[in-house]
């Protein structure tokens, strides 16, 4: 009775228990707004899939913090809601790609060989997971995975990634055809995936495509992973859908912000909100960060003006130390160096010539230095001779952080 009393009690105060924002990586905002296009294409492709028609593959493309995560994993909620087999996996900087699939292949076709229709098809799938599994483990050692079959000779078996990732993406996709069902393998982080790896991926994904088998990709990474994908296989142009997930256009931001807090029966003055949309950029992460430290600083509703003002160094504090110092406690002092003359310049994108000057350098001296911060995922290049942070709004914490910053 006690708790049911508490579960129901309405408070007038700003009481942080009834707080409706979520910063956090990857975790689910209270109100995903401006996503419902992508969301409405991706349930056609589903829908089709279904059909046993033709689907594109998706890659989201973003910067930090905009969501691509929470949008990966509503997507494959959605593929689970209609019926079809979903995988998920993040890829690590220090981890195989087969050692990623492995697992996750393994528990798709023991949930498919539960339909006695498709249970056949499934335990030669699995037959083939055993055989890429050993012959693969001798260059990819990080392969874990449970044997549930002997393997067959000649499926998956060969020990070269390009040709084995192909058979054995055709054997699990035949599966579950017959089992009336499709596979949505969804892979976030795919820049950090190495290159000759990512071509048999595309490789498979293509052939699966060819060949009408119901496999389908839903992939998220930052803005450089098009132009990574190009250089692995230059069809994956036309392979692949690639949205890109920007900042919010600011009704979506203003509805981010409001509709959480009228759940709660709390209300913003409009130039609160207008303070918040003019500070974050419309970036969802740091939405929620500042929606968060308002509802705590606010004594009452409607939250003012004065409320998220008096909120702006919670949060500061909480980006700095989480968001941003996270990434740039990574970067060794030539790197810092590096971002502190692109931040001098502004939020970009630099010219690399321009942040070379700063340096005092040449810019094939820097060459290593900038390729070292796009494979950390730090900057990418939007154009030749362009380059801009990952990360939003890090040129202002780069000044926080280096104030007296000389080249």
């Amino acid at each position: 009775a006690f708790i049911t009393k508490f579960a129901n009690k309405r408070i007038n105060d700003m009481n942080p228990v009834y707080n409706p924002y979520n910063p956090g990586a990857g975790a689910l905002p209270p109100e995903l707004a401006g996503r419902e296009e992508i969301l409405r294409n991706v349930q056609v492709s589903f829908e089709r899939l279904k059909l046993g028609r033709p689907a594109k593959s998706m890659v989201l493309l973003g910067l930090r913090g905009v969501g691509k995560t929470v949008l990966l994993d509503t997507i494959r909620n959605k593929a689970e809601e209609l019926g079809l087999r979903s995988m998920r996996i993040e890829a690590p900087e220090m981890k195989s790609l087969p050692a990623l699939l492995a697992p996750e292949l393994r528990k798709v076709l023991l949930g498919i060989s539960v339909h006695e229709q498709a249970r056949s098809l499934a335990q030669r799938a699995l037959k083939g997971l055993a055989g890429f599994a050993r012959a693969l483990k001798v260059k990819y050692n990080d392969i874990e995975v449970g044997f549930d079959q002997e393997p067959e000779p000649g499926l998956a078996d060969n020990g070269d990634l390009d040709q084995d990732l192909q058979d054995l993406f055709e054997a699990v996709g035949r599966a579950a055809q017959q089992a009336e069902t499709a596979i949505v393998i969804c892979i976030d982080e795919l820049q950090y995936v190495q290159e000759k790896e990512l071509a048999a991926l595309i490789t498979a994904l293509h052939r699966c495509s060819q060949l009408q088998v119901p496999i389908l990709m839903i992939a998220a990474g930052l803005p450089q992973l098009r132009g990574l994908m190009g250089e692995a296989k230059s069809y994956s142009e036309r392979l692949f859908d690639y949205p890109f997930i920007g900042a919010l256009k600011p009704e979506d931001s203003q509805k981010a912000i409001e509709e959480p807090a009228r759940k709660e029966q709390v209300l913003y003055e409009q130039d609160a909100v207008s303070f918040i949309l003019e500070k974050t950029e419309g970036y969802p992460y740091f939405l929620q960060e500042w929606g968060k430290q308002a509802w705590n600083v606010a004594k009452a509703s409607p939250i003012t003006l004065a409320d998220v003002k008096d909120a702006t160094d919670l949060v500061m504090a909480n980006l700095d130390e989480g968001f941003f110092k996270v990434r740039f406690d990574r970067m060794t002092p030539s790197e810092k160096a590096y971002l502190r003359a692109m931040a001098e310049l502004g939020k970009g994108p630099s010219r690399s010539g321009d942040i070379a000057r700063l340096l005092n350098r040449e810019v094939t001296s820097l060459a290593p230095t900038r390729a070292s911060l796009i494979k950390k995922g730090m900057i990418w290049s939007p154009n030749h001779g362009d380059t801009a942070f990952t990360v939003p709004l890090f040129d202002a914490f780069m000044r926080r952080m280096m104030p007296e910053w000389k080249a």
